[in-house]
């Protein structure tokens, strides 16, 4: 009797592989659309592929699962399973993956396409359209909201470009131009005038094409509450910098998501004014001295997000830079500048760590890690980006795995920070029918590492093969195509 159920099962599966290669041969007459350009990174490109003897790690949070067989065909995963039941079709091309692990495709929720420029001041911010969509998918960063921008037409043009197969990248998700007040401290964010001005501009933005808003430090309550149910009113949803506005009355006001966390939560500063936002340094000192996250004060802003379902993006790599002695000297990363770039990058960061005495950021840094694990364990949804911003440093897809490294060090297990860096960004973003998880029917956006960070996160960082809708670029040739690009374009 098991013999015949075996029998019947294969002849099922491979009347589904026959439908599967179909579809898949149009898949692949669809993916022949892509641009040369985009083709010279392109490692592996079948009608179905089957990656064979691997560990998986499927996003959930759940243990990881060893010798799996995966199959992708027609942009999806298309079954998944232990390697002993799951048949390769005849055709299909098959990878050995024994020492590999997948997990899906990172999903990055603060990841700008720009990078500060070297020469200062005044502070700019020079778009990063060509080598920023590279470095993110090199990275494992399969999707992602920018979370802000100052070039906005740009970062449509270059969703559209990606889209349409002419260029390499990520699936964007384009944030608008900032929300900003009074006192800008970049010329490149529009100041508003006031609520109108803010409605305004959520209006001609949602028609332009973007799908989020990002209100900044100096917006007042009247400007947030009319961006809020502007955005809403068109199902946009809204996230925040701020600085001018405490965490709790963001989540009254009606807020999606805060960014950062803990750190730029002016409410507990003592010298707080409504609606104004205090100097950095001065807030940041009082809260590493003197907040308790465990009190009762930051415990019950925790309970007030969660209540309102209000997210927060942990930011912990671009904090970093600014913890002395702290900030990576990682090859890769230091590779990825101009000379001009890197000279300024570690040029600051030796400033930061000769003063490391007077510094109060390895103390507000814990504090961070800490809040983001409270918040967690109350419920909260955690998301994971990087923000490439500060004074340099961190750079598009190795801040992303950097940002998971982070989460672990904070405390989180392994499984848990590729469970945030993966399936919460789905869900906030109302994806997660299509990725952000490993499962049968979902998008084939996969990620194949050399190792296993269930074991050593460390081993986040040996990306060889990312696939998009199941067409696998090579990591290591998008990374050697970036060099020296970071800084300037």
């Amino acid at each position: 009797m098991a013999m015949h159920l075996d029998v019947r099962r294969r002849a099922e599966m491979g009347a589904l592989f026959a439908v599967v290669l179909a579809g898949a041969m149009s898949a692949m007459a669809q993916q022949s659309a892509l641009s040369t350009q985009v083709k010279d990174f392109v490692k592996v490109d079948a009608p179905v592929v089957v990656l064979e003897h691997v560990r998986v790690i499927d996003g959930t949070g759940a243990a990881s699962r060893e010798d799996q067989t995966i199959i992708l065909a027609k942009g999806n995963i298309f079954a998944l399973g232990d390697a002993a039941k799951t048949t390769a079709p005849a055709d299909a091309k098959v990878l050995d993956l024994t020492g590999y692990t997948v997990i899906p495709g990172l999903v990055g929720m603060h990841d700008h396409m720009y990078y500060p420029s070297p020469n200062r001041p005044p502070a700019l911010y020079p778009e990063h359209a060509q080598s920023f969509p590279m470095l993110y998918l090199a990275g494992g960063v399969t999707s992602l909201r920018t979370t802000g921008s100052v070039e906005p037409y740009t970062d449509l043009e270059l969703k559209r470009s990606i889209d349409e197969g002419h260029t390499v990248g990520p699936k964007i998700h384009v944030t608008g131009p900032y929300l900003e007040g009074e006192g800008a401290f970049t010329l490149q964010m529009h100041q508003l005038k006031d609520a109108e001005d803010a409605r305004r501009m959520v209006e001609y933005w949602t028609d332009e094409g973007v799908t989020s808003f990002k209100a900044y430090q100096n917006i007042s309550p009247e400007e947030l509450s009319a961006v809020v149910k502007a955005a809403h009113a068109h199902g946009l949803k809204v996230t925040g910098h701020l600085c001018s506005i405490g965490f709790r009355e963001a989540a009254a006001l009606g807020i999606d998501d805060l960014e950062h966390g803990l750190v730029v939560d002016t409410e507990f500063f003592g010298a707080k004014k409504p609606g104004v936002c205090p100097g950095a340094a001065a807030a940041d000192a009082e809260m590493a001295e003197k907040l308790d996250v465990t009190g009762v004060a930051v415990q019950e802003m925790i309970r007030d997000l969660v209540a309102h379902h209000v997210a927060v993006t942990s930011t912990l790599p671009v904090f970093e830079t600014i913890v002395p002695n702290r900030a990576p000297l990682d090859k890769r990363v230091l590779d990825a500048m101009t000379p001009e770039a890197r000279i300024s990058y570690l040029t600051v960061r030796s400033r930061i760590s000769d003063n490391a005495e007077k510094s109060y950021w390895p103390a507000l840094f814990k504090k961070e890690m800490q809040f983001e694990r409270e918040f967690v364990k109350a419920g909260g949804l955690l998301l994971a980006g990087l923000d490439p911003t500060g004074y340099g440093g961190v750079v598009a897809g190795f801040g992303d795995q950097r940002e998971i490294e982070l989460l672990v060090e904070a405390g989180f297990t392994p499984l848990e920070a590729i469970h945030i860096a993966t399936s919460n960004g789905a869900e906030f973003l109302g994806e997660s029918s299509r990725i952000g998880t490993l499962k049968a029917g979902k998008a084939a956006d996969v990620v194949v590492i050399h190792g296993d960070p269930s074991a050593k996160i460390a081993d986040i960082e040996n990306v060889e093969i990312v696939f998009k809708d199941a067409v696998g670029y090579d990591s290591a040739k998008l990374i050697d195509a970036a060099k020296g690009l970071v800084g300037s374009q």
